[in-house]
């Protein structure tokens, strides 16, 4: 489903009656809802599954266990239990393919302490894994996309690419060297993101990068805040052949989707098309999109290289209204 498929179907819904135990609802397309249990605790919980990205069987198991891993640390949340969705063509797959993709996304929960609980699977003609995962939070330390501050400096944790790989990949166009980038890319886990996070006091505001891309969940933080967020298109970290395969206009559908849906709020200084539609690119098990206020840099800088995380510096907020604007920093 796309941005406007996405836009479209909430606008038909009936407002859901006033609940002041649900926290975070799908308002500001959040990722993920959180309700409150009492003073001390709140349940964030989200749900996501997809096509294959890869061939291997346990590989693709794994990264859709971390993918929807990610909506729960972006929410700055400590994941608990997940219960497994599966469609399956049983009579064109064995069961041995299905044991490998369930296998790799449990070795992925086991390594994060969460506790598998069962699932539900279905009969489809194309294979798709993922989890429905339940976290905790205090529900005065939730992190939101909302909450974004002029003045802010914005930071990626992962680098960008993946669906314009992805696509290469099925195809058979893609470099040995770039499938392994890519892959390594979409098994890193944003747990130890998240954790220098909290070791810093939190963000002002946190996603993570996924479907709509790094523009399009961008532009869901400058909406949600009413801020102007400048990107410096040259500061964003970018997986190798990604630009490669940029420049040939290689891009999936649900890349050039979001280009067409969310170029309206887009304000282009001088960054080249190929790259600004890179920026466009649909991610999967994308890295952390956050913004911190400015003094609090050399402090994030320190607690990321003890933990040997790698973080961009790849923007700044600005006061609104609204808007998504492009430049290149050289």
């Amino acid at each position: 489903m796309g941005p406007a498929d996405l836009t479209a179907a909430l606008s038909h819904l009936r407002p859901q009656p006033p609940d002041e135990r649900v926290l975070v609802g799908h308002e500001t397309h959040d990722d993920a809802g959180v309700f409150r249990l009492d003073d001390e605790t709140a349940l964030v919980q989200t749900v996501d599954f997809f096509t294959p990205v890869v061939d291997d069987p346990r590989t693709f198991g794994a990264i859709a266990a971390v993918n929807a891993l990610s909506d729960i640390y972006a929410m700055g949340a400590r994941p608990l239990t997940a219960l497994n969705l599966v469609a399956f063509p049983a009579d064109r797959l064995g069961p041995d393919v299905l044991a490998e993709m369930m296998q790799g996304g449990q070795d992925v929960l086991a390594q994060v302490g969460v506790a598998l609980l069962g699932g539900h699977s279905i009969d489809d003609r194309e294979p798709k894994i993922g989890y429905a995962v339940t976290g905790i939070a205090h529900p005065d330390r939730i992190w939101r996309n909302s909450t974004a501050r002029s003045g802010d400096d914005v930071y990626l944790t992962k680098p960008i690419g993946t669906g314009v790989l992805i696509k290469a990949i099925k195809e058979q166009r893609a470099d040995p060297a770039w499938e392994a980038a890519a892959t390594a890319a979409m098994l890193t886990l944003n747990r130890d993101a998240a954790a220098v996070l909290h070791r810093v006091g939190g963000p002002s505001a946190c996603t993570d990068v996924t479907g709509f891309g790094l523009l399009g969940h961008t532009w869901e933080m400058a909406e949600a805040a009413g801020v102007r967020i400048v990107v410096e298109a040259d500061q964003v970290p970018v997986l190798p052949g990604a630009r490669e395969l940029a420049d040939q206009d290689a891009f999936p559908a649900g890349s050039r989707n979001n280009r067409r849906f969310f170029e309206p709020h887009l304000e282009n200084l001088g960054v080249p098309d190929p790259l600004v539609s890179l920026l466009f690119d649909a991610v999967t098990a994308g890295g952390l999109l956050f913004t911190l206020e400015p003094a609090r840099r050399e402090e994030l800088r320190e607690a990321a290289e003890a933990a040997g995380i790698t973080l961009y510096r790849i923007g700044r907020v600005e006061a609104g209204p609204a808007r998504l604007v492009l430049v290149l920093r050289a």
